[in-house]
């Protein structure tokens, strides 16, 4: 056996699993990776384009403009805002901030499976507490678990459930840590967290521009939250962690609110009739508030799965407790989405 180089916890960890990405050119439906099916702003491109002449250049090491776009969208001081290489980034930087090798992070499991591999392979203990069957925060278990970092997905992946906010502001009295309000689909949700932020000082939000503005491939993440907790990240964060693409990517989509808006409206028709129509063929659907519905099909999930990929059509299948039994469908186009439901009536009754 060869010898290995790496630390014991490095040997002994999975790596994070994402998504299959079909190759390029290879005709799918893709409804596996919560992208947005709709295109990102027209600014974009263009913002690109220009920045593109001056690619040479490294780019703002503080993300100064797309800083300054975010605090006036969402009513912040720059100072109060870090920008990430997707909000992953942000997640890792937290962890190697906050969290001393040996100490604890916990957060309420089924949940985003890179928490895991993230403090596995900081040399950390993961804390896991199971969701209640009504998903509602499990506050006291969290708050006990002497951990330094909580995690919280709002809403929840692969479940799209929401939890109350007096909840978390609980939850953040009660917590001698930081908590991490993981809001990588909140757009698509009825509310958001920021308020939290506003309220405590160890109450940090994260954002992603990778679903509701369909900047996927840019890896674009924003954190908010008072001034100590992100001067504290500045310190560990990589000197130039986002380049001028998209910097310039990520500044032109947030300028451009209305046309995220309208997005995220078609996607939240589109969930709410794929939720109906799955229904209608017996299949029913955890209330999502994501840009994805958790369908639960029942023992035969992976098999249903299977029949699915075959047909060219892809979602997401968790071989894990809780949710083995059901399938993550992102919510595609209407046409994408009738593909899908056409699938599943020929497959469902066999």
């Amino acid at each position: 056996m060869a010898k290995s180089y790496f630390r014991e916890n490095v040997d002994e960890m999975s790596p994070y699993v994402p998504g299959e990405q079909p190759a390029d050119g290879e005709r799918v439906v893709k409804l596996n990776t919560n992208e947005n099916p709709y295109p990102a702003s027209p600014r974009v491109a263009e913002a690109v384009n220009e920045v593109m002449v001056d690619a040479r250049l490294y780019p703002d090491p503080v993300a100064t403009g797309l800083r300054a776009a975010a605090a006036e969208a969402w009513g912040f001081e720059p100072a109060q805002i870090i920008a990430g290489n997707g909000s992953d980034e942000l997640l890792a930087m937290l962890i190697r901030a906050v969290v001393p090798p040996g100490e604890k992070v916990a957060y309420p499991v089924p949940t985003y499976s890179l928490y895991r591999t993230l403090v596995k392979g900081h040399g950390a203990e993961s804390v896991t507490v199971q969701w209640p069957d009504d998903y509602t925060l499990p506050m006291k278990e969290l708050a006990s678990s002497g951990a330094r970092l909580v995690f919280v997905a709002r809403p929840n992946a692969p479940t799209g459930t929401v939890v109350a906010l007096d909840a978390l502001a609980a939850l953040a009295r009660g917590l001698d840590g930081v908590v991490c309000v993981d809001e990588a689909y909140a757009d698509f949700a009825e509310d958001n967290a920021f308020g939290l932020v506003r309220e405590f000082g160890n109450v940090i939000v994260l954002r992603t521009l990778s679903k509701s503005f369909s900047l996927a491939g840019a890896r674009v993440g924003l954190g908010f939250a008072q001034e100590p907790l992100i001067d504290g990240l500045n310190k560990i964060k990589d000197s130039y962690n986002l380049s001028r693409m998209a910097l310039a990517a990520g500044e032109a989509a947030v300028r451009d609110l209305e046309w995220m808006k309208a997005n995220v409206a078609k996607v939240r028709r589109t969930r709410t009739r794929l939720v109906g129509e799955l229904g209608r063929l017996g299949v029913s659907c955890t209330a999502s508030h994501a840009n994805f519905v958790f369908a639960s099909i029942g023992p035969k999930a992976r098999n249903v799965y299977e029949a699915l990929k075959a047909r060219g059509i892809l979602v997401r299948y968790f071989d894990e407790d809780r949710v083995r039994h059901g399938l993550r469908i992102t919510v595609g186009t209407d046409e994408e989405v009738d593909e899908l439901l056409k699938a599943l009536a020929e497959i469902l009754p066999a």
